[in-house]
């Protein structure tokens, strides 16, 4: 192996909510189980191998995998036990690279590069050995792909499930990558599909043997050129172990659609609260608010706005979220399914300006008492500080 020689490593836990309940719960072995959200507009997480024979996956509507598999196990699922197991294989892929990139909870990107001396040039047996040790460790199955980047290290990962272990490497690029279909490359959704398919690209080969113009002309030059780069399988991006978290929200999708404005203004408050929660537990000060509808035909919009002071204070962020709500044209008969709130752009705590600063004392201070309270309680122990007698106390 070349010294320089690019290598990507990604490692991706097997069904891993529904593989934790099944080795921390040996009744459950071999069954049908179905981990998310059991209110009648929950979706699935993860499903078991057994649930998926069925035609169940992660993001299904719950309704519809109970449907699908009417002997499923199905629960709601134990997420700081989750969390704890993530820890516990984060902290076995440390001693296997010193740069790790967590995608998710259950999956990430290790940088094999200028390994040589570890991996002895034997990628298949360092691979291999992962595996069997977050086996050994932890009584749970992981799937692995190792290829020159990190669209290539996914895709590679996901081949073979489960318990898969692929190797990419730069003389069969093509011959792995070119006969699956395009709906493998990394941003191609259902509707971006769709529209490829109607100009007669079905796989990833047929679009890396197109002209680059005639791709730019059909679906323009950005998503073309995103296209082209991929299925040829290039793909330059860092392993980046250090991501800063580039925005914080918050949604919720509800049980019965939001049938009027005022209603989902109390629901945008009390996102807005726990935004702003999150934003001054970091430290944070956002520039940019932006909201998340979903309506009952699943079509979902986003409206944003950037501004010129940032925010962290819940107030500020729902007059920010119900100015852009009340510019948003509902469609007559139309319910809303989901709301969300959420905000970017951010800067560090923010100096006390000596203009109005009197106002941003006591806005402070309030929120001081009511994040401590929230601290030590909960956030439920605050009611939403829409309730305007919090707010008019500020007055």
């Amino acid at each position: 192996m070349a010294q320089h020689e690019r290598w990507i490593l990604h490692v991706d836990m097997d069904c891993f909510f529904a593989a934790v309940e099944q080795r921390d719960n040996p009744e459950l072995r071999g069954k049908p189980v179905i981990v998310g959200g059991l209110s009648g507009r929950g979706v699935v997480s993860t499903a078991s191998y057994e649930a998926r024979k069925y035609g169940v996956h992660s993001a299904m509507p719950m309704a519809v995998a109970r449907r699908k598999c009417p002997d499923g196990i199905f629960m709601q699922g134990n997420y700081p036990q989750y969390g704890a197991v993530s820890a516990q294989i984060f902290e076995i892929l440390s001693h296997f690279s010193p740069l790790i990139e967590p995608l998710s909870i259950d999956e990430g990107f290790l940088d094999l590069t200028g390994m040589e001396r570890f991996t002895k040039g034997r990628l298949r047996d360092y691979g291999l050995k992962l595996k069997q040790t977050i086996l050994a460790e932890t009584g749970l199955v992981a799937s692995v792909g190792i290829a020159p980047n990190k669209f290539l290290a996914k895709l590679g990962s996901d081949l073979e499930k489960p318990d898969g272990l692929v190797i990419i490497r730069p003389e069969n690029i093509e011959r792995i990558l070119w006969p699956l279909p395009i709906s493998r490359i990394w941003g191609v959704g259902r509707k971006t599909e769709e529209r490829l398919a109607a100009f007669g690209y079905r796989h990833i080969g047929d679009i890396a043997k197109k002209d680059i113009d005639t791709l730019q002309k059909q679906v323009g030059g950005r998503l073309a050129n995103h296209l082209m780069e991929l299925a040829h399988g290039r793909d330059d991006r860092p392993v980046e172990p250090l991501r800063e978290v580039q925005s914080i929200g918050k949604e919720n999708t509800f049980e019965e659609d939001l049938k009027s404005r005022p209603e989902a203004e109390k629901h945008l408050l009390s996102l807005a609260a726990q935004v702003g929660w999150r934003l001054r537990r970091g430290g944070k000060n956002a520039h940019t608010v932006q909201i998340k509808i979903r309506l009952s035909d699943f079509s979902t919009y986003t409206r944003q706005k950037t501004l010129t002071e940032a925010v962290c204070y819940d107030e500020d962020i729902y007059r920010e979220a119900k100015n852009l709500f009340d510019a948003f044209a509902i469609p007559a008969g139309s319910g809303i399914r989901l709301l969300g709130v959420s905000c970017s752009g951010f800067d560090g705590p923010s100096e006390i300006s000596l203009f109005n600063g009197e106002e941003k004392r006591k806005k402070e201070s309030l929120y001081s008492a009511i994040d401590k309270i929230k601290a030590k309680f909960g956030e439920g122990k605050i009611g939403h500080l829409g309730e305007s007698r919090v707010f008019d106390s500020l007055k």
